[in-house]
C-alpha cells in the first residue's frame, strides 16, 4: 500500500489484490512447483469477487493483478496496481526478508537433507548453465541467490519499488559477498 500511495495506484484494487494474490500458493507448494499459483490465484480470486457481486470490470482488474505478479511465468503487468503488486511482491524476496525465506524454502524442499551441504561451491557455475531451475537435486538457498534474487532489482516497474530494491539489493549483496568469505576462511 506504501508503494501503491506513492505511485497513485487506485488502493481498493490494490489491497483486494494483495490480500488474494498467494490465495493459491498452497497448491503450488503441494504440486512441487507443476501449478502456477498466480493463474490458479487469479481464477479463484475470480470466483471469490463474482460471489460478492464486484463489478467485472474491478474483477478483471485484480485478476490481472494477480495472474501477472509472479515472475517466472508469462504475464507482464500492464496497469499500475499490477506493477506496484508485481514490485512488492518482488521486495519481500530479496534482502533480509528475502535471504530469510530463501533458506526456509530450501530447508522445505529438502536442500538441507541427507548430508546434502548448504552449498556445494559450484552454484555460480551452475548459474550461468541454468538460468532457472525448479526443485532438483542441486536446489539450494545460494543457488537460487545466484539464478534468481540478485536479478530481481532490475525487473521493478516502480519508481518507489526501484528504490527500495536498489538499497535491499546492495543488502543482500553483501551479505552473500560475506557468506562466501567466510565459506573461504577469510572472515
Amino acid at each position: 500500500m506504501k508503494i501503491g500511495k506513492k505511485e497513485k495506484a487506485d488502493l481498493e484494487i490494490l489491497e483486494i489484490a494483495a490480500l488474494l494474490h498467494d490465495i493459491c500458493r498452497c497448491e503450488e507448494m503441494e504440486s512441487k512447483g507443476s501449478i502456477c499459483h498466480a493463474q490458479r490465484g487469479a481464477e479463484e480470486a475470480k470466483k471469490i469477487l463474482k460471489k460478492f457481486k464486484v463489478n467485472q470490470e474491478i474483477i478483471e482488474s485484480i485478476e490481472h493483478c494477480i495472474i501477472s505478479h509472479r515472475q517466472r511465468n508469462s504475464h507482464s503487468p500492464r496497469s499500475i496496481e499490477a506493477k506496484v503488486l508485481f514490485d512488492a511482491d518482488k521486495l519481500d524476496t530479496i534482502g533480509a526478508m528475502g535471504i530469510s525465506r530463501n533458506f526456509i524454502f530450501a530447508g522445505y524442499i529438502g536442500a538441507f537433507i541427507k548430508g546434502k551441504p548448504l552449498y556445494s561451491g559450484m552454484e555460480k557455475e551452475h548459474a550461468k548453465k541454468n538460468k532457472d531451475y525448479v526443485w532438483t537435486k542441486d536446489d539450494s538457498a545460494i543457488l537460487e541467490y545466484e539464478t534468481h534474487m540478485k536479478y530481481i532489482k532490475d525487473k521493478l516497474f516502480t519508481h518507489e519499488g526501484r528504490r527500495i530494491g536498489k538499497e535491499r539489493h546492495n543488502y543482500m549483496k553483501k551479505f552473500f559477498e560475506r557468506f562466501w568469505k567466510e565459506v573461504r576462511a577469510e572472515k
